[in-house]
């Protein structure tokens, strides 16, 4: 796991820092484990574009990842560390010894031909899946369920982890990413280790085109529209927004604006909300 940059031998090249994918092992996916998804290109079942700036970009196939880790007590085999375009983090091709195959985000240092296993009574090992109330204090772990069986939901981009901090009564308290502080049931499997591909927050495009390809399209800033097109369009030159803050093209609060329900059932399980990023001024980037 690496990256690499490139000389300036053009535009495109000149920024581009791109993974080297010395992790990858295979090329080509299990064919059993991937099938077609139609590509909404933003739009609902209406056809109205609901996600403005999609549409476009390679065609893909998705990937069956197995974040429940519900095979318990059958040792599965790492048989390839594969690409995976639906996500930043890398995918591990398991051999179970029953026949089966199943695809799990790859932790970092799991290497090919490795045994990982899940269950209550697993090894503290990377790789393997436990419940939350079974691990020590301090243990590294991502994948990380917040509904019994219902799968992991969190940590499971490129380079996150979480730490188990403490344990009281039915209860794990974990430190994620985000610094976020939070309780989750002991009955919630996580997977041992970090995400792999950490390196993939020092890549650059280097190009639009790259952004294309990925399905992106184009964003313009509000304050360079016309007024019937955003609330921050019109005046002579580079005027200023004339609010009080940042709207969407819909009239509604952002860039800081909090949007989560005052009501939300979950709040009673935060102990400690994320560390709040610096607010961005005027000049910052718009809706």
């Amino acid at each position: 796991m690496g990256i690499r940059s490139f000389k300036p031998y053009t535009p495109g090249t000149r920024q581009r820092v791109v993974s080297d994918f010395s992790e990858i092992t295979k090329t080509e996916p299990e064919k059993s484990l991937t099938f077609s998804v139609h590509s909404p290109k933003g739009r609902n079942n209406r056809g109205v574009i609901t996600c403005r700036h999609r549409g476009g970009g390679h065609k893909q196939l998705y990937r069956m990842v197995d974040f429940r880790r519900n095979k318990h007590n059958i040792p599965a085999k790492v048989a390839a560390i594969e690409y995976d375009p639906n996500r930043n983090a890398r995918l591990a091709l398991l051999f179970y010894r029953d026949g089966e195959k199943r695809y799990i985000i790859h932790p970092a240092n799991l290497a090919v031909g490795a045994i990982v296993i899940s269950g209550p009574d697993s090894p503290f090992e990377v790789g393997n899946a436990l419940p939350l109330g079974n691990m020590p204090l301090g243990t590294t772990v991502h994948n990380v369920e917040l509904v019994a069986g219902k799968g992991g939901q969190i940590v499971r981009a490129a380079g996150t982890s979480a730490q188990v901090v403490a344990k009281e009564g039915d209860y794990v308290t974990l430190r994620l990413p985000s610094t976020e502080v939070r309780l989750v049931r002991k009955e919630c499997y996580a997977t041992i280790g970090q995400v792999g591909n950490g390196d993939v927050r020092n890549t650059s495009f280097g190009k639009a085109g790259r952004k294309r390809w990925k399905g992106r399209r184009p964003q313009v800033r509000g304050s360079v529209m016309n007024p019937v097109d955003h609330p921050h369009g019109g005046g002579e030159g580079r005027a200023p927004i004339g609010r009080p803050g940042p709207v969407t093209p819909w009239g509604k609060p952002t860039l800081g604006y909090k949007t989560r329900k005052k009501k939300k059932l979950s709040s009673r399980l935060i102990v400690r909300r994320r560390r709040r990023t610096s607010k961005r001024g005027r000049g910052g980037r718009e809706s």
